[in-house]
């Protein structure tokens, strides 16, 4: 937390002690334009731009503190996270930087269509979609039910849901 202070600070040109009293003004519940007006003393002079950049800017690095730590356990539940990617990511200044990074190890939406395929009902899907050969659908689909696919419904369903 300190070394948000250090930073906002820094980027402002103020001192670390305006910084932490306008977060405990904050924190405390009074709104901008009240520091701004009313707490002048413990701001030190401080205007509405500045008190709403601290804020912003506060929010913003605790926001990509908790997407830092987010991404580094999602990777390390897939079991790719090294030491030198846990450093990238904990490098990163900005949250896009952060998504990129996660991008290639972000998992995809599970599709119904995606579910279907990974049963292997695409062939079925293929066949209603080519009526190639001479056997009934009803009679080619039998030929996909397993233990996953328990039903005709269930496999013309996924071969629906892949078309």
């Amino acid at each position: 937390m300190k070394e948000l202070m250090k930073g906002i600070a820094k980027e402002l040109s103020i001192s670390t002690s305006q910084v932490e009293a306008v977060l405990s003004l904050l924190e405390e519940g009074n709104t901008v334009p009240f520091i701004a007006r009313y707490r002048k003393e413990m701001t030190k002079g401080l205007d509405e731009d500045a008190i709403r950049h601290i804020e912003e800017g506060y929010k913003y690095q605790v926001n990509l503190k908790t997407r830092k730590e987010d991404v580094i356990r999602l990777i390390a539940a897939q079991d790719k996270l090294t030491p030198q990617l846990e450093q990238e990511i904990l490098a990163c200044e900005k949250l896009s930087q952060v998504e990129d990074i996660y991008r290639p190890y972000q998992q995809k939406k599970k599709t119904r269509a995606a579910a279907a395929i990974a049963a292997g009902l695409e062939p079925l899907a293929d066949y209603m979609v080519n009526k190639k050969g001479t056997e009934s659908l009803e009679k080619y689909a039998s030929t996909f039910l397993n233990d996953k696919i328990t039903t005709m419904k269930e496999a013309l369903q996924g071969a629906c849901d892949i078309l």
